[in-house]
């Protein structure tokens, strides 16, 4: 695959990016990484938090090759330039069939998934704090160790654009659970593309190579509409414009997200596969994955 071209050396000279049919408020572009500086900025992002309509405002950077994205500059390891952002590290997401990737991580997830019957180190204490667990069987029906496929694909609600937009709305103001939220542009073909493009490392302990899991997302956007709206230290957050509508539906997707991120169920709100889908993807407009 041919490298994109990337428009944002072009804001050194040219904050303001009117010569890319832009009006931008004051920023920042940043290139660092693990390994130092990249050779050339992964990604800009504003100076203070933006007013409701920022990520809306953006909308025409889609034109030059940039996509919009909310970082949380506020949380505990600061902002982008403190993630330890690894682009070297990226393969690209194309190259990865999402099935695979989803069915390698169930098949690894599924069979390790705890067994309240089986002694281990501190069970005693785990029972004492959480109760009893449910079985490997309970966790993750109606499914077994077995992957059982892609969900089908669910019929749109909203233009996925403009749903993107209106959560990012919602995540940027008061009451948010984002601490210090800041628009951002990133050279990426899709939204889904954009945490491999900045080399974002969030799921670490799970995957190394963030464009396997941008694979998926890819896959998410063409059965369910998602965009990639916010990103976090490790967390990743999605705006959803074809939600499971059906408790049938949101099982499926539900089987998903536990190959996607296991974490969400493991060391989630809820304990079962179930009560995930019941409460967090059933007519869900906004999905959010953290990882340990």
């Amino acid at each position: 695959m041919a490298t994109l071209p990337n428009p944002l050396p072009r804001l050194t000279a040219d904050p303001s990016g009117r010569a890319l049919g832009l009006d931008l408020p004051a920023g920042r572009l940043v290139d660092a990484t693990d390994d130092g500086p990249w050779h050339e900025p992964l990604l800009w992002h504003a100076e203070d938090r933006p007013a409701p309509g920022g990520w809306a405002a953006l909308s025409p950077a889609r034109s030059s090759g940039l996509l919009p994205v909310l970082l949380d500059v506020g949380g505990p390891h600061g902002g982008p330039e403190e993630w330890e952002l690894s682009p070297d590290a990226m393969s690209y997401p194309g190259d990865h069939d999402a099935e695979e990737v989803l069915a390698e991580f169930w098949e690894e997830y599924a069979a390790d998934a705890p067994d309240p019957d089986e002694d281990h180190p501190g069970k005693e204490k785990v029972v004492e704090v959480f109760g009893e667990q449910p079985a490997l069987d309970g966790t993750i029906a109606p499914y077994g160790p077995l992957w059982p496929g892609l969900a089908a694909a669910t019929p749109l609600d909203a233009d996925p654009d403009a749903r993107a937009a209106e959560i990012a709305d919602s995540l940027t103001g008061s009451g948010s659970w984002l601490k210090d939220p800041r628009v951002a542009l990133v050279p990426a073909r899709r939204s889904a593309d954009i945490p491999a493009a900045i080399g974002w490392c969030g799921p670490l302990n799970h995957e190394n190579d963030v464009a396997r899991l941008c694979a998926v997302l890819r896959s998410w956007e063409d059965r369910f509409g998602i965009r990639v709206v916010a990103l976090t230290f490790d967390r990743l957050v999605l705006s959803v414009a074809a939600p499971p509508a059906t408790a049938a539906e949101a099982e499926a997707v539900a089987a998903e997200h536990f190959a996607f991120c296991p974490d969400n169920i493991d060391q989630g709100d809820h304990d079962t596969l179930r009560e995930y889908a019941e409460h967090e993807v059933l007519n869900g407009r906004v999905w959010s994955f953290w990882w340990d």
